[in-house]
């Protein structure tokens, strides 16, 4: 694994332990002004901005609060120069959820690019399968 590809994995790592406890300023750390997301809920055409992802997570704190985990369970990094991607299976979903179907996983895409030296996330993907 090359040294970016390390610093790519701690930087996603941070951000779920982030998005795991609450962490509003650490999940913005390490997002480009510019960020594009793709979410499970609507808006189906994304959120675009810095300002506009910020708005979507309390919502999703609340749910999590409620017993939800976030927490990866693979995880590959593909680093070139100045532009890099991850996609990820995570365990996000309550324990009912597990229950329900325990094989089921949320599938994460993030496209970085280095600026100025530092590694930042430029878009974001998250889906479930429709089962």
């Amino acid at each position: 694994m090359t040294t970016d590809e390390q610093r790519i994995r701690a930087l996603i790592e941070r951000w779920v332990a982030a998005v795991h406890n609450g962490d509003l300023d650490g999940v913005l750390a390490d997002h480009a002004d510019d960020i594009v997301m793709f979410d499970v809920p609507p808006p189906y055409e994304g959120v675009r901005g810095r300002e506009a992802y910020r708005r979507v997570w309390p919502d999703f704190f609340e749910w999590q609060r409620q017993g939800a985990s976030f927490e990866i369970d693979t995880l590959d990094v593909t680093a070139g120069d100045d532009v890099a991607f991850a996609h990820a299976l995570l365990r996000c979903g309550t324990p009912k959820d597990f229950t329900d179907n325990p094989d089921n996983r949320l599938r994460l895409t993030l496209g970085l690019r280095k600026v100025n030296g530092h590694w930042v996330v430029t878009h974001e993907h998250h889906s479930f399968p429709l089962t």
